[in-house]
């Protein structure tokens, strides 16, 4: 086995349990025992597990990154809008240990909660400028106050949807589909025109789903 491959599965089992049982409650001997090999083989490409986490959330700012960092168009559909919380929530649930203990991983390693709040920024940024979008093609109807609450509100649903999820329904996989449509809910009463009927039409497929 080449060193590359014993890398990326200890990549993938690392996020595998610590999505599941929280990374503060995950050792890595639990990981190396998960894999069947030594903790000296672990810990010769991973000196340490902070080093795994970082490796970790590093792929994770990557693709939240990507999906941010082109801010929003000119022009922009409700079901842009739809497709684009589907894509951040898949990402959000396939590193859902980043926020299922959120407050104590950002204590406990600094460095993380420096990213984290640059990606909290961006996400509030990038929702902004969605809004704003929306609203020049009169198909969403907002004052400046509500919409800096409801963009606060809107990252703070997704940024806690997992935790909420888990403690609720512990034993079931993340829902993306279901946490984009709680948050287009928050935003549909401010939709005006085609964006409602579009809402309408995709709150349907849905709930019918």
């Amino acid at each position: 086995m080449t060193r590359r491959n014993t890398r990326e599965r200890i990549l993938e089992t690392a996020l595998e349990l610590f999505n599941h049982d929280g990374e503060a409650s995950t050792t890595t001997n639990a990981i190396a025992d998960t894999l069947d090999i030594s903790p000296g083989n672990l810990h010769y490409h991973f000196r340490t597990k902070q080093l795994l986490v970082e490796a970790l959330f590093e792929r994770f700012e990557h693709r939240m990154l990507e999906l941010l960092g082109d801010g929003a168009p000119d022009r922009i559909e409700v079901d842009d809008a739809w497709l684009f919380l589907h894509l951040v929530f898949e990402t959000i649930g396939e590193f859902r240990f980043v926020y299922r203990d959120l407050t104590d991983l950002c204590h406990r390693y600094t460095g993380l909660h420096r990213r984290m709040r640059g990606i909290l920024r961006l996400s509030m940024q990038t929702a902004d400028l969605m809004f704003g979008a929306l609203v020049r093609n009169e198909e969403m109807v907002i004052d400046d106050e509500a919409r800096r609450t409801l963009v606060r509100t809107m990252i703070l649903v997704s940024s806690y949807w997992v935790a909420f999820d888990l403690v609720l329904e512990p034993d079931r996989e993340p829902r993306p589909d279901r946490a984009a449509w709680q948050v287009m809910s928050l935003v549909s009463p401010y939709l005006a025109g085609d964006a409602r009927d579009a809402f309408e039409r995709l709150g349907q497929a849905y709930r019918s789903g």
